[in-house]
C-alpha cells in the first residue's frame, strides 16, 4: 500500500497542492486506491526531492523534467543524463546573461550616484562582506 497525499507531502516537505501540481504536469504519478484517494509509492519521494532542489536553485518546473526522467529510467542521480547536463548548460548561460545585465545596470546606477553626490563612495558587498 502506498502513501496517501498527506503523508507524502509531510515526508517530502511540500504541500499537497504542490504534489497535485507536479502530478498535473506529469512529473510524479499516483495510483488511485479503491476509495479514489491518491496513493504514492516510495520512488516518488526521490522525484519530489529532485524537483524541490531544482526549483530552489532557480530552475523551472519544465527544466526539472529531464532530471525526473533520468531518475525514472533507473539512474542514481537526476543529473547523470545528457539531457540534464544540457539544462545545466542552458541555465548557466542564462545566469551569465543576467549577471552581465546586472553589472551594467549597477555601473549605470553608480554613475548616477556619482553625478548626484560627487563625494559619495560606492561600496560593493560581496558574500556579506563590504568593500
Amino acid at each position: 500500500m502506498g502513501m496517501r497525499i498527506g503523508e507524502m507531502a509531510r515526508r517530502a516537505g511540500v504541500s499537497t497542492r504542490a504534489l497535485r501540481y507536479y502530478e498535473q504536469h506529469g512529473l510524479i504519478s499516483a495510483r488511485r486506491g479503491p476509495n479514489g484517494y491518491r496513493e504514492y509509492d516510495e520512488s516518488q519521494l526521490a522525484l519530489v526531492a529532485e524537483i524541490r532542489s531544482l526549483l530552489t536553485a532557480g530552475f523551472t518546473l519544465e527544466d526539472a523534467r529531464p532530471f525526473v526522467e533520468c531518475l525514472r529510467s533507473g539512474n542514481a542521480t537526476g543529473d547523470s543524463c545528457p539531457e540534464s547536463v544540457a539544462v545545466y548548460r542552458r541555465k548557466l548561460a542564462e545566469l551569465d546573461d543576467q549577471i552581465r545585465t546586472l553589472v551594467a545596470r549597477r555601473a549605470e546606477v553608480a554613475a548616477q550616484l556619482a553625478g548626484a553626490c560627487p563625494g559619495c563612495t560606492v561600496h560593493v558587498e560581496i558574500r556579506g562582506r563590504r568593500t
